[in-house]
């Protein structure tokens, strides 16, 4: 059948494409060399089209049209029908939406004198009329009038210009000329059902351009349940507006395990529509209870944080097993330790269907499967432990960029050149910006050659590389550290401490580059070991705990140090703007897991002690207990008291006040003076106030309604 004849019948509806068909997938490579054969008369594979006056479910269709007897569906071929489509006609094929083509062909260029094929290039076909936008060759103009117009302005006399001309018309025509050109067709016939038709269409695509196994699974799944490709896809941008943008691969992967429990594509191939329903609905339940937990609790935000989506599937089937959320908390940490561990050795990025298969079987097998799922990521990676080694060449591609990006967040770490929180979206997404702590053009300058592959590898680095919110440091970007690293630090106190930076400033001169990159390196491998086991750890012991112990174990979510209660060590005088920072802290403790604030203890584990609140608060320590005490009653309620224990403690001859705070069974809002009713919780080993949207998605998250 001629393809001219082809389009027109995609133009009327008499050739539709099914619902089960996955998109336009062709890159535009693949569009220019269908052209390029065509226009040499060499075949191109036919195509198969099935006969059927009860069609599936059509895409972006809802009503059939007003056709006697038999439909055509496509079931092979769509991707060299919606290519020729859009070349010839300029548009896109009615059974398509633009949003549904990520590839296209539409500006590719014919040069009517050579007969090549190219992209719109500037430097190329910028006032050179022999290059002509395919689209336009096929606008209905006349090839002989199109080519002499070409002629006149490449030709200096007549005589030239009219032989020119009829080549340009030959290659015009040429051009045009495939539209009658001959497509084979192969045809099911009517009596087929559905589900034959869709096993011919699996056979015909294992011999030929191969569907991959998830697209296959996608297929079987809308040739049961019809709209699933659809609301698959609605969901998909529902997710992408929260920032968790994933795949139809992904989809159809989690989609699997929901329904089937496994790890393979193939399993969903026997699902019946009843349970890819009661499938989907699990499914798409728990990708929100995901989307919520995993900012709130393991500082994920997005799928950015992500080496690869896939290691979201045993969680996925976790929740399947345990009605849709974690059931404890112990249960929580290790789920998100163990995802840690999956990412950062690359659980999942090669073997995938037979780890995940295996790992999910484990899920399924064992009520608490964490540790032999650790045991999995050993025996494949022979430890779970980060060293500092392994940062040394890595690039910002490895997994453990993402890793130590996870982890400052939790550390509250914040963009050096603008104070916003790293957990805070900016824009409209949180992508991850990089800034080369040593500048690449002052390494370069300092010997560090661009030529040199090892040079290279050190300039790029991960332990040279700080995490920012937006590209905001172009007015740093050619200064050295030791010149700007101290001014950070003064606008951002403990900006830098929080991203792993070296505190010995003779670390961060020039000549001392290599050194730098050394103690970052093991930094950042300490603090992301530090973290990842605080999440496994049983907590501080019962009862009180002695201060070295505190001290030692350092800030992290259950542990924060105060300087002071209400004396402002800079100012030297009372500041009792300084009692909100303890209110928050206590609050925040209530509201997540409980934890220990020490007063009198600086950010690095320096004794600074109370004595001067003490005696800013009449000189004895039941009056400053008694005031700490009344206003934490006031701030946060008379019902809440007993969630919290005060004692103190002598170290290195200095008082020290501590509190430990108990988890609450309900939310807690701090009343401020003067200020709004706020809501805290802990974010890492910081404390963070919630807006409105995030405190009532962290309440249904953290307490039974």
């Amino acid at each position: 059948m001629r393809i001219d004849e082809l389009i027109n019948d995609i133009r009327t509806s008499n050739l539709v494409l099914p619902e089960f068909q996955r998109e336009y997938v062709w890159t535009r490579e693949q569009a220019k060399q269908l052209m390029a054969s065509l226009i040499k008369r060499y075949p191109v594979g036919g195509l198969l089209f099935w006969k059927t006056t009860d069609p599936p479910e059509l895409k972006n269709m809802t009503e059939l049209p007003e056709h006697l007897g038999t439909i055509r569906v496509i079931l092979d071929g769509q991707q060299r029908l919606t290519t020729l489509f859009m070349l010839v006609t300029g548009d896109i094929p009615p059974y398509y939406r633009q949003h549904d083509i990520h590839s296209n062909p539409r500006d590719l260029y014919y040069n009517v004198e050579t007969q090549e094929f190219h992209y719109y290039q500037s430097s190329r076909m910028r006032d050179n009329p022999r290059w002509q936008r395919v689209v336009d060759c096929f606008d209905g103009k006349g090839s002989q009038s199109l080519a002499f117009e070409i002629a006149k302005t490449l030709a200096e006399d007549p005589e030239r210009a009219f032989d020119l001309a009829s080549s340009l018309s030959h290659n015009l025509e040429r051009l045009r000329g495939i539209v009658q050109h001959d497509l084979p067709i192969q045809t099911v016939p009517v009596t087929a059902s559905l589900t034959e038709a869709i096993d011919i269409f699996d056979l015909v695509n294992s011999q030929g351009t191969k569907l991959s196994d998830a697209e296959l699974a996608l297929t079987h799944v809308t040739g049961k349940w019809a709209q699933a490709r659809r609301v698959i896809k609605e969901k998909s941008r529902e997710l992408a507006d929260r920032h968790f943008d994933f795949d139809l691969t992904f989809m159809t992967r989690a989609l699997t395990a929901s329904v089937k429990r496994r790890g393979l594509f193939e399993t969903i191939h026997t699902a019946s529509e009843e349970e890819l329903k009661a499938g989907w609905k699990r499914l798409s339940k728990i990708l929100d209870y995901l989307v919520n937990f995993l900012p709130h609790k393991a500082f994920i935000h997005s799928t950015e944080d992500l080496s690869t989506s896939n290691a979201l599937v045993p969680l996925i089937v976790y929740l399947t097993v345990h009605d849709g959320k974690f059931p404890s908390l112990k249960a929580e940490r290790n789920a998100i330790h163990w995802l840690y561990a999956a990412l950062i050795k690359a659980r999942y990025t090669a073997q995938t269907d037979q780890r995940l298969e295996k790992d999910i079987a484990i899920i399924v097998r064992e009520d608490d499967p964490w540790d032999s799922l650790r045991e999995q990521i050993v025996d494949q990676r022979g430890r779970i432990d980060v060293m500092p080694s392994d940062f040394e060449g890595r690039g910002v591609s490895h997994p453990l960029f993402k890793a130590a990006h996870i982890v400052a967040k939790a550390r509250g770490a914040v963009d050096w050149f603008n104070g916003i929180p790293l957990g805070k979206p900016h824009g409209s997404s949180y992508r991850i910006h990089r800034h080369h702590i040593f500048p690449k053009d002052v390494l370069h300058k300092h010997g560090y050659e661009a030529e040199n592959h090892m040079h290279g590898k050190m300039v790029n680095e991960i332990a040279n590389r700080a995490f920012l919110t937006a590209d905001t440091n172009l007015d740093l970007s050619n200064k050295p550290p030791a010149e700007y690293l101290p001014k950070i630090e003064q606008a951002y106190p403990g900006a830098l401490a929080s991203q792993y930076v070296p505190k010995a400033q003779e670390l961060w001169s020039l000549d001392r580059f290599e050194d730098f990159l050394a103690e970052r390196r093991r930094l950042m491998a300490e603090a992301i070991n530090a973290y990842m086991k605080g999440l496994v750890s049983e907590g501080l012991p019962q009862g009180p705990v002695p201060l070295s112990t505190i001290i030692e174990q350092g800030e992290s979510a259950q542990v924060e140090f105060k300087t002071t209660f209400q004396w402002d060590v800079r100012q030297s005088q009372v500041n009792k703007a300084l009692h909100q920072s303890v209110v928050k802290s206590v609050a925040a403790f209530l509201n997540t897991e409980g934890g220990t604030l020490v007063i009198g203890v600086e950010d690095d584990g320096s004794i600074y002690g109370i004595d001067k609140d003490v005696a800013s608060l009449g000189g004895t320590r039941d009056r400053f207990e008694q005031r700490l005490v009344t206003l934490l009653v006031e701030a946060l309620g008379t019902e809440y008291a007993h969630l919290v224990k005060v004692w103190f403690e002598s170290a290195e001859g200095r008082e020290v006040c501590i509190l430990d705070v108990e988890r609450a069974p309900e939310p807690v809002f701090a009343k401020m003076p003067g200020k709004d009713t706020m809501f805290y919780a802990r974010s890492g080993n910081a404390t963070r106030a919630l807006d409105s949207q995030e405190t009532v998605a962290y309440i249904g998250m953290h307490w039974d309604q």
